[in-house]
């Protein structure tokens, strides 16, 4: 009879540990205004990102990029190991909209809508996901936001129902 290895390291025998956990887990995540709602004004972009960036920081990822358009937000970051996708997200976007209602009157309504899209990324490609996110204004000169979103689902895999984007 083979018994498993790790009976012995269950009965208090000497087992081999990995001595640290590791991860390179790259997201790019992105979200949009409220429908119909508040969206930023385009000055206030530079340090609404860069808070963004910050957020992520506080969380204990790594923002490689943070850019976007006065309705939607991009974000190419490392993912912590120690929080889920959906615990991020929802940090990043409640502390977000929470600070950026303090700008101003003008966002006193802000919010965020409920949903959004999360996809993984090669190591191999975070520059090319970095210009992208940079050159957002450029790239939506050509491309509504509804159209880049149905493009990453499709690219991903992700089955959708065009009523709920």
């Amino acid at each position: 009879m083979t018994i498993s290895p790790h009976f012995y390291a269950l009965q208090g025998q000497k087992k081999e540990a990995m001595a640290d956990s590791f991860a390179q887990v790259l997201v790019h995540l992105t979200f949009h205004a409220k429908s119909g709602g508040v969206t930023m004004e385009r000055d206030d972009l530079p340090r609404i990102f860069q808070y963004i960036g910050g957020i992520v920081r506080s969380l204990k990822g790594i923002p490689m990029a943070v850019g976007g358009m006065p309705d939607h937000v991009h974000i190419l970051s490392s993912l912590p190991r120690t929080i889920s996708i959906a615990d991020f997200t929802m940090n990043v976007k409640k502390s977000s909209s929470k600070w950026i209602k303090c700008l101003g009157e003008r966002y006193s309504n802000f919010a965020w809508q409920d949903g959004y899209g999360i996809f993984s990324v090669s190591y191999s490609i975070r520059n090319q996901v970095v210009g992208y996110i940079l050159h957002q204004e450029e790239h939506h000169r050509r491309q509504t936001f509804k159209e880049e979103l149905k493009a990453f689902l499709e690219a991903n895999g992700i089955d959708y129902d065009e009523k709920y984007l």
